[in-house]
């Protein structure tokens, strides 16, 4: 779609998966996007809760939109004959969610895929790549919502591949930090499913990137530590020790933490890091909704609490938050000047 959607209306009158590949794009023109169905695939009400879309369930009046589209899955072609000797499964990572960020070998596993199983997190508009016959199946996990289990996600791996079919697992992020992605792959493994992975641009390095935010920096710090607040400090399933990560001296990324942000910055606080230290959080990283926060870690909850800043976002605490705001505007003008 090749016209200045910037700020014009758009009508989605499907809630399909293969729509959310459209949607997608759409939402990367800067369009603003009304889907209006019955119902919406998992990814597309994610989006809508997200509030990045609106979805509406009764019908609406078209006159009031500039575009309207009303069917947008692409018509399926008859499938290859049944040639294929043994199926495959391939994980790619997706990267933070910008397609220009999908590395080659992603994007050609995407192309020769046969069935894409991909999540809320990886960039639906990469899915244009596929083949028209190709299966696109939503696996999407809403945080404490709807959810595909990861045991659902591995028995299709296991049921396609077996059949004969090229899979993908099309995965935001890496595959290997805090994906699931080696579970996946043991689960092909015992099923006799031969795997191959392909690794993707992380969130934890790209997101504070793509804000101006490097999590090294010479002379001032030497290292930085990737963790998961997916548990609070203290919960038995939590394996992190937050006292020794407050001595570390080194940038701290949190994935997965805006729901205990409270609680891993009182943590950090009692184990005696500075409640001064810079604090930012970016939201949406690598899309057009993309936000960027900078606060202290005393005030930082606070601030995404006035600012309606909420999940997905990638905390980042430390001294580099506040590098010098020329460069972090450099950085800024250029962090989505990517094309598919």
């Amino acid at each position: 779609m090749q016209l200045n959607l910037t700020g014009r209306s758009v009508l989605v009158l499907d809630g399909s998966a293969p729509a959310a590949v459209t949607v997608s794009a759409l939402l990367h023109k800067r369009a603003l996007v009304t889907v209006a169905a019955p119902a919406v695939c998992a990814a597309l009400e994610d989006l809508a809760l997200r509030g990045r879309l609106t979805w509406v369930t009764t019908p609406v009046d078209e006159s009031r939109f500039d575009v309207v589209l009303r069917t947008v899955a692409p018509s399926k072609a008859a499938a290859p004959a049944a040639v294929r000797t043994a199926g495959h499964v391939t994980l790619v990572g997706a990267g933070p969610g910008d397609p220009g960020l999908v590395t080659v070998a992603g994007r050609a596993a995407v192309k020769q895929a046969d069935v894409i199983l991909t999540d809320r997190l990886a960039p639906w508009e990469a899915l244009k790549w596929a083949r028209p016959d190709a299966e696109i199946i939503d696996v999407t996990k809403i945080p404490y919502g709807r959810s595909t289990s990861q045991e659902q996600i591995n028995a299709l791996l296991v049921e396609h591949a077996r059949a004969g079919r090229h899979v993908v697992r099309f995965k935001g992020g890496d595959p290997y930090v805090f994906g699931r992605g080696f579970e996946e792959v043991t689960a092909c493994a015992e099923a006799g499913v031969p795997t191959t992975v392909i690794p993707g641009v992380t969130s934890s390095i790209a997101a504070p990137e793509l804000a101006g935010i490097p999590v090294t920096h010479r002379g001032l710090v030497q290292g930085f530590t990737v963790i998961s607040g997916h548990v609070p400090p203290g919960h038995p399933d939590s394996s992190i020790d937050y006292a020794a990560l407050a001595r570390t001296g080194t940038t701290l990324v949190v994935l997965m933490g805006m729901r205990n942000l409270a609680a891993i910055a009182d943590a950090l606080v009692a184990a005696g890091l500075d409640r001064n230290t810079p604090c930012a959080v970016v939201a949406d990283a690598a899309s057009a909704g993309q936000r960027v926060l900078r606060s202290t870690l005393a005030d930082v909850v606070a601030d995404i609490a006035e600012a309606g800043i909420g999940a997905p976002a990638v905390t980042v605490i430390g001294h580099v938050v506040a590098l010098g705001p020329a460069a972090v505007q450099a950085v800024a003008t250029a962090s989505r000047c990517f094309d598919t």
